[in-house]
């Protein structure tokens, strides 16, 4: 009852939801930003890529120094700054009837997530010697968001329009600005050491893990893209119901991250990241010959499930294995994510156009199962504990 009350335990609940409030617009946006793009102010195909570009160029270029910017100051005020500047690019987008104004809340957006998401991972981290549940409860957090976004944006969206939507994320991100703010102030500082090192020794450091990041990210967006394709082109949904498809899996993935996290207890992490990873492997494959949406849809909260178990590893490892400099660690984990994204968005695109629907299933499948013997050898590789240590 007392540790409840703890100032470190009402910083993580209150950078958690912050993380609720912000995933949800995130995700949304992401989700209904090109559709807007098209019928609002009559973006070409080709510009809405750009404008996607603008966005994700900026937070790769940003998170590195992000970190590096979380392990130096105040994280809670880090983090506000790119709540309230996501809240800004949401405003941009409400007002946007020209590319260039789009453009420029694109890049505001990018380089606003890049502060936020760096620096709420940094502040989970700081309770992950006390508790090794705290990245699977920011999973949760986050999904939560995501999913509880889409069904009110979706219900909304006929009612209030594309702008009434972007508000209402504006405001929900300045709300997560607040809460952030008044959360209590950090416990300690980080020491010179972490102040002396640069990014350059962390990645090194990270290589192995990151590498693994970019590949197993890089498979989790190639076959969401090919799945949101497929939905969208072979099965002719409109954009309700695409939603749809994907809700169950954002809702599994948001209950059951707590849960899978006491298998990693029980077995280990390399153990379950290699069970996870030919689980997911075996969703992707398996979408090749699925009949119906319905199918779809139960496969993907299987996925769900699989990417709920690795990923809240995943961020606890680059954590345990920063030597301290969590806040350069989860700049350089946050920028490895976005290039891996990248490159699975251009491999789905090109085996969409250019492949069988099977063969595209298969390829995406096979990136899985590399990912499944690539990530537990990195996790040996930088000697971290297989089975979480926590001191509470």
């Amino acid at each position: 009852m007392g540790d409840a009350k703890t100032p470190g335990v009402r910083r993580e609940r209150r950078t958690l939801t912050a993380a609720t409030l912000t995933n949800g617009p995130t995700e949304l946006i992401d989700f209904v930003l090109p559709l807007w793009a098209g019928a609002t102010i009559g973006l070409s195909a080709t510009e809405v890529g750009v404008l996607m570009a603008v966005e994700m160029a900026l937070s790769v270029v940003v998170r590195p120094f992000a970190g590096v910017l979380a392990d130096r100051w105040e994280r809670r005020h880090t983090a506000a700054i790119g709540a309230l500047l996501y809240a800004l690019s949401c405003a941009g987008y409400a007002l946007a009837q020209s590319a260039p104004l789009a453009y420029g809340a694109a890049a505001v957006g990018g380089a606003g997530g890049a502060l936020l998401w760096v620096a709420v991972r940094a502040i989970v981290s700081e309770r992950l010697a006390e508790d090794s549940a705290v990245f699977p409860r920011l999973l949760s957090a986050q999904e939560t968001g995501s999913w509880v976004a889409f069904v009110v944006g979706m219900t909304a969206l006929g009612v209030i329009g594309f702008a009434g939507v972007f508000w209402a994320c504006a405001a929900a991100c300045v709300t997560a600005a607040v809460f952030l703010m008044s959360a209590p102030r950090r416990r300690e500082r980080t020491g010179e050491g972490v102040a002396a090192a640069g990014l350059g020794a962390v990645g090194k450091r990270l290589r192995p893990m990151l590498f693994a990041v970019v590949m197993t990210t890089a498979a989790e967006a190639a076959v969401g893209l090919l799945l949101l394709l497929h939905l969208q082109r072979g099965f002719g949904l409109e954009v309700q119901e695409v939603a749809l498809v994907f809700l169950p899996g954002a809702i599994a993935m948001s209950a059951a991250a707590e849960y899978l996290h006491r298998y990693v207890l029980r077995f280990g992490r390399r153990r379950v990241l290699t069970v996870a990873s030919l689980a997911s492997c075996v969703f992707a494959a398996s979408l090749a010959w699925a009949p119906n949406p319905y199918v779809i849809a139960a496969l993907w909260v299987l996925s769900g499930l699989a990417w709920a178990a690795v990923m809240p590893v995943q961020q606890a490892v680059i954590a345990e294995a920063s030597d301290g400099r969590v806040g350069r660690a989860m700049g350089v984990y946050e920028a490895a994510c976005l290039v891996g994204a990248l490159i699975g968005s251009l491999v789905a695109g090109a085996l969409y156009d250019g492949a069988n629907w099977w063969v595209a299933c298969v390829v995406a499948a096979g990136m899985i199962l590399a990912g499944a013997f690539v990530v537990p050898r990195a996790v040996r590789r930088l000697g971290v504990a297989d089975i979480p240590v926590t001191t509470a």
